[in-house]
């Protein structure tokens, strides 16, 4: 595997794969890598030719500097693992290459209408960040396609309307989240857990499951589904941040005819704020 650090040298690099006639992966990641940003990979190598990954912990994401300064950053650690898995190229720049003229007067990109609910109603400016880093990422780069995690479902619905919005010919690809043994779904902030909340945050998924039994069983209606799934969750020791039945497509709220929805959830245990869903298809 190579690492380049800038934007030319990894261009001058691709350019000798396309005149190749090779196919381009690309998994975008923020480092610390765990067996999820593996299974993305594992699909990557099924899609295309060559992989490519980057890592960068992209500033305009995080409204929070203190969140910022300490999400875990494991570079050689992960350069480790992303070459024992078959990568062929890594990109990892800095915040000066990537925002040379700083974040502030950097062209911003927003998808309306779904950029600004649930995490992006309780993360003001999250999804203009992940919007506007991987729009240039997917410039940089150039990929045939794009592959993603289904935990972060909010994200890849953005990034879905992102390219169909710009007519990017980038073909985006989601996977299925990936789970430990008790179900919680793989998370670089997991590592932000104590041991007692660590026992404990697998409720979120149980939680989930809960709420779709209930939902199918037609038991109650989905705003009542939804507050007693966040009561359990309260009881358990998470705080609330929100638990809502959508829409698939749209993540809206769901007519009652709607028959394809998800169901998405954040909340707080301890230093880590936390998120999963389930996708739910009625008969």
């Amino acid at each position: 595997m190579k690492t380049f650090h800038t934007v030319a040298e990894l261009r001058a690099a691709l350019k000798i794969e396309r005149l190749k006639d090779k196919s381009i992966a690309f998994v975008p990641t923020m480092g610390n890598l765990h067996d999820g940003h593996m299974s993305l990979i594992r699909k990557a190598k099924e899609e295309g030719d060559i992989i490519v990954s980057s890592i960068f912990v992209n500033p305009m994401q995080f409204s929070d500097q203190s969140d910022l300064e300490r999400y875990p950053k494991t570079l050689e650690e992960d350069k480790r693992v992303l070459e024992a898995n078959g990568c062929h190229y890594l990109f990892a720049p800095d915040a000066l290459e990537m925002y040379p003229d700083g974040k502030r007067s950097q062209t911003q990109i927003e998808v309306v209408g779904i950029s600004d609910i649930l995490c992006g109603a309780s993360r003001p400016g999250h999804f203009i960040g992940v919007s506007t880093v991987v729009t240039k990422l997917f410039n940089i780069v150039q990929p045939d396609c794009a592959i993603f995690g289904n935990k972060d479902f909010q994200q890849l619905k953005v990034i879905e309307d992102m390219v169909r919005d710009l007519s990017s010919n980038v073909r985006i690809i989601g996977v299925d989240t990936a789970r430990n043994e008790d179900g919680l779904a793989m998370s670089s902030r997991n590592g932000y857990l104590t041991e007692e909340e660590r026992r404990i945050a697998p409720t979120i998924y149980q939680t989930l499951l809960w709420a779709k039994d209930a939902l199918i069983a037609n038991r109650a209606s989905r705003e009542d589904i939804c507050e007693q799934a966040q009561q359990k969750l309260e009881a358990a020791g998470f705080r609330r941040d929100y638990f809502e039945i959508c829409a698939q497509d749209t993540l809206q709220t769901p007519s009652e005819e709607e028959k394809r929805l998800v169901i998405l959830t954040a909340a707080y245990l301890g230093k880590a704020r936390l998120i999963d869903n389930l996708r739910v298809e009625l008969a």
